[in-house]
């Protein structure tokens, strides 16, 4: 009985969280921990991912201290130059670049910056703007799983490790598997509703005057100390890769490093927020209200939340988990993509669902090889259409081709997501294979 009031606590949070929407995810997570706690569950701190979340406030304050610099608006400008190129490939070249940025900065609330320039793009080349806008959303949370400085990486890493798998063995199947996967995904997105000359939301919105004229590439010149802002945050990355690769078990350069990897990470972006400000002398106040930070901030605290809900939950019932589900996942390990899938489509992130369930699979004897696989499934944040740069995709698109259906699922996100995740998985069984 307690077990299906359990359930029901924890599945209810979830969809409270998802139905209010934003930093309301964390909120309900929290509720539910509480409600949890109050029918007999044992709540503790140590189920809170407080190494997630601290990766994740720090690479966000020295993503924030970038932008503030002007450091963001010139890498916007440079992926403004490469999607002109040639308007009409713009659903390929779009993912290219939210995927590019993702990975080098840890977090896809970079791609709220190139949608106004993708739509533009689209427009001019006569191409339906829902089509690359699906895929540069979709490609951004994908790149979640293959950057060297996301939460979600580190927090695999981790996991994975004790078992034989490294940090640069992750990232070598990681990398290429998501990267790969894009150009599959993008095809079938350029196949996704009508042309746009087709579209009759389209010319009503036009008849209306809600869609403007196309823009043309306006002359840029970079702030003093943008360069040099994205100079140090690049140098950032570079530094943290080779330190985690100079303390791994493979290299094993440091055997006892007194900073641990997770530690290192926050540090040299603590660091590199503090040289980015002090290089570009901007006002370290106003990073608190960039964009970045404030999205950033909000995630921690989705993550707290929901984390914390759902490592309570399986850590309390770890033993029926491992009697019921052990037995079917060794029979079909593919089955833990598909459980990971649909989880992160409830908990809206890839951390907070790799803590969750990454640690439960793993102790019920799923192989390092299944698990790292898998791990590209936790990015279906795009199942709901409620997830921020998704709604930020449908918002900034003034032809309307980009919407979302009155049965809720049918929004062009969804069966573009699905075949980028579904490669992915294939792609990290293969390369997995061969390097792990």
């Amino acid at each position: 009985m307690l077990v299906a009031v359990h359930t029901v606590i924890l599945l209810g949070a979830i969809i409270l969280g998802a139905r209010m929407g934003s930093i309301a995810i964390g909120f309900a997570g929290g509720l539910g921990v509480l409600l949890l706690g109050a029918t007999g569950v044992p709540v503790t701190a140590e189920a809170i991912p407080f190494d997630v979340i601290g990766i994740i406030m720090c690479v966000i304050a020295a993503i924030s201290a970038m932008q503030l610099a002007g450091g963001m608006e010139y890498l916007v400008d440079l992926a403004e130059r490469f999607l002109r190129r040639n308007p009409k490939r713009i659903t390929v070249y779009a993912p290219i670049v939210t995927w590019l940025m993702t990975v080098l900065a840890g977090t896809g609330h970079t791609a709220f910056s190139t949608m106004p320039v993708i739509v533009e793009v689209a427009k001019e080349g006569k191409v339906r703007p829902s089509r690359p806008l699906s895929a540069a959303v979709i490609a951004s949370q994908m790149a979640i799983v293959a950057s060297p400085i996301s939460a979600a990486v580190v927090f695999m890493a981790s996991a994975l490790e004790p078992l034989g798998v490294g940090y640069l063995q992750l990232l070598a199947v990681m990398l290429p598997a998501t990267f790969l996967a894009i150009f599959p995904m993008a095809w079938v997105a350029n196949k996704v509703g009508p042309e746009l000359d087709d579209d009759p939301v389209y010319h009503q919105r036009v008849k209306e005057g809600l869609v403007a004229k196309p823009g043309e590439r306006a002359d840029y010149v970079a702030p003093r100390g943008a360069k040099a802002s994205v100079a140090i945050f690049l140098a950032a990355i570079v530094i943290v890769m080779v330190y985690a690769t100079i303390i791994s078990d493979q290299v094993g350069l440091i055997p006892n490093p007194t900073v641990p990897r997770n530690e290192a990470i926050m540090a040299i972006m603590l660091a590199a927020a503090a040289a980015i400000v002090l290089a570009t002398r901007t006002t370290a106040a106003e990073i608190l209200n960039t964009q970045v930070f404030r999205s950033g901030m909000s995630a921690c605290v989705c993550v707290l939340g929901v984390a914390w809900l759902g490592t309570t939950y399986i850590n309390h019932y770890i033993d029926d988990i491992q009697a019921i589900a052990g037995d079917v996942l060794t029979a079909k390990p593919w089955l833990l993509a598909v459980v990971l899938f649909f989880a992160a489509s409830l908990l809206y992130s890839q951390a907070a669902t790799a803590k969750a369930l990454i640690p439960a699979a793993l102790a019920i004897g799923v192989s390092p090889l299944t698990a790292l696989a898998a791990f590209p499934a936790v990015s279906a944040l795009f199942v709901l259409p409620t997830y921020p740069t998704l709604l930020a995709a449908v918002e900034m698109d003034d032809t309307g081709s980009t919407r979302i259906g009155k049965y809720v699922f049918n929004h062009p996100f969804l069966i573009p997501g699905v075949v980028c995740i579904f490669v992915s998985v294939i792609l990290g069984y293969v390369i997995g294979a061969a390097v792990v």
